[in-house]
């Protein structure tokens, strides 16, 4: 027994295949366009911001690397604090710029969170006899 042939809607709005699955009617190209342009306005009004120059005076005590290090090591204890007490920052401000961000990298990639070794173990199975 065959089933009968459908037609698909004459709106286009949806399709059905196989299985009871449908597929919906694809975007038209301006809208997908518009959301592309406002991504991208958004995206360079980021770009523009900066901060205050009063704000960032380096000092000899600004944070650099080791420090940008221990902040990346301490870096979930730290967030889970910031949560509760407000005084808590998880990043120092102002700081030495590129150096205390790679050490902030490093900290949380190799020492920090990201540094969770997993362990793989390998079950075998006696076959049945």
């Amino acid at each position: 027994m065959t089933r009968p042939h459908r037609s698909p809607p004459r709106d286009g709005s949806t399709t059905q295949i196989p299985f009871g699955l449908s597929l919906s009617k694809p975007r038209p190209s301006s809208i997908t366009a518009g959301r592309t342009g406002v991504g991208a306005a958004l995206l360079l009004l980021a770009a523009c911001a900066r901060q205050v120059p009063s704000a960032v005076n380096h000092a000899a005590d600004t944070p650099g690397f080791l420090l940008g290090l221990w902040h990346g090591f301490i870096f979930p204890v730290a967030w889970v604090l910031s949560l509760f007490v407000p005084e808590i920052a998880i990043y120092a401000v102002p700081n030495d710029g590129g150096w205390y961000d790679f050490g902030y990298f490093v900290g949380i990639v190799f020492l920090g969170v990201g540094a969770r070794s997993t362990r793989t173990v390998y079950v075998t199975r006696r076959a049945r006899r």
